[in-house]
């Protein structure tokens, strides 16, 4: 059997993502989401997705501006804000603007999820399909 993952990306940047990312998750066409932890709405977000069991929520990370060799402490201090905020371990982890596609970023992100057992985006057994 196939399944087809939906993720919409973003959510906790603002409330009116927040809701249209909720609305179509109820509409039944977004079975996944990632989160921005140091965004405005993240903690709204938070109590949505509690009203929405059935979906998955994932870590967005922020890393633009991180230099390299602070990537892993960041991708850590991300990754401990989802735990704070959701309590309990992220179902996937992908970066804005795709970041983790820079061999910089990648190499320690791979390791981490190899490491906390966290599938990153595009390189895991799921199949990655970019603007489906």
């Amino acid at each position: 059997m196939k399944w087809l993952i939906v993720t919409a990306d973003d959510f906790g940047i603002s409330r009116g993502i927040n809701r249209g990312i909720v609305e179509a998750h109820l509409s039944g066409v977004v079975t996944s989401t990632s989160l921005m932890v140091d965004r405005p709405a993240c903690e709204e977000a938070v109590a949505l997705a509690r009203r929405c069991p059935k979906l998955s929520l994932g870590l967005h990370l922020e890393l633009d501006g991180v230099g390299p060799g602070d990537v892993p402490a960041e991708i850590e201090r991300q990754q401990t804000r989802f735990v704070e905020l959701v309590g309990s371990a992220p179902t996937h982890v992908d970066t804005h603007h795709d970041l983790h596609r820079d061999p910089e970023v990648l190499s320690p992100l791979l390791a981490w999820g190899r490491r906390i057992r966290v599938p990153v985006r595009g390189h895991s057994e799921v199949r990655y399909v970019s603007k489906f």
